[in-house]
């Protein structure tokens, strides 16, 4: 009996010390991965007991969540990016212009041919440079005596303008800065051959003698002038949209009694337009 006692006893003794051992052994291992996992961050101290194991619990949670709002914050400056870039693309809308008003606010028109082009690294988004050869200037003498290059903007959605290299004349509009023309999709900007006889005549001298003149668009009726200097511009109203009749056979020219009134030559008027588009 006493002898079965005493191994009973040590063997609780033995088991008592394993367990020790093992709990020493897994302190060790804590220890271990928390100097691995904060190597310099803190101080970990050399004997690890619950409140420290609490505070490396703290430090993950804490850094579990940084993880997450940085995540969505990174998420919601995409989705930003994402719509600016779409308000980007749509960013070009340009309001009907009637090619009298398009010559009067200018600062250069003229007709050339396009011969050669380069992107310039100038911007964010960069500038086409279009070589020209200048075949004859309407407006804009006292800006620049001739015009070598046009400038642009690179992307279309900053309203850049593309033009094709040894194909078309074109008439150009646009404005002088620094010395330099810069135009684009908002400038009256056209193959020469897709002019109307009376354009080209508005060109070489009508258009100028209307600069004093306001045209006034009517997208819907009823619309009506205001001012005696005024010229009603319905082409909006009708199926041939804003380059329609008036745009491209009429030039608003001041009369003799000192209003302004729709001018179109020596062509006879034609009877079957309504007066709206025929005045």
């Amino acid at each position: 009996m006493v002898g079965s006692y005493i191994l009973s006893v040590s063997r609780r003794e033995k088991q008592r010390e394993g367990a020790e051992e093992n709990e020493q052994s897994s302190l060790k291992t804590l220890k271990r991965r928390s100097l691995h996992s904060f190597p310099y961050c803190c101080s970990i101290p050399q004997t690890l007991d619950s409140s420290n194991i609490s505070f490396s619990k703290k430090k993950e949670s804490f850094s579990d969540r940084m993880a997450i709002s940085i995540t969505a914050a990174l998420s919601v400056l995409l989705a930003l990016s994402s719509i600016q870039l779409n308000d980007l693309t749509e960013a070009c809308t340009c309001m009907p212009n009637h090619p009298q008003d398009a010559f009067c606010n200018s600062d250069i028109v003229i007709r050339a041919k396009v011969v050669g082009k380069k992107l310039l690294k100038d911007g964010p988004f960069g500038t086409m440079r279009y070589t020209i050869k200048q075949l004859k200037m309407y407006r804009g003498f006292n800006k620049i005596h001739h015009v070598q290059y046009v400038y642009t903007e690179a992307a279309e959605s900053l309203c850049g303008v593309r033009l094709q290299v040894n194909k078309f004349q074109y008439l150009i509009t646009g404005r002088v800065y620094d010395g330099k023309v810069y135009t684009g999709v908002c400038n009256f900007i056209v193959p020469w051959e897709k002019l109307t006889l009376s354009q080209r005549k508005g060109l070489n001298h009508r258009y100028q003698h209307g600069c004093n003149c306001k045209i006034k668009p009517c997208y819907y009726l009823p619309c009506f002038v205001t001012a005696k200097n005024e010229c009603l511009w319905t082409d909006m109203l009708s199926d041939q949209g804003y380059m329609g009749h008036q745009a491209k056979h009429y030039v608003c020219i001041r009369q003799k009694e000192g209003y302004c009134s729709w001018y179109r030559g020596a062509a006879p008027p034609d009877k079957t337009r309504i007066n709206a588009t025929d005045p």
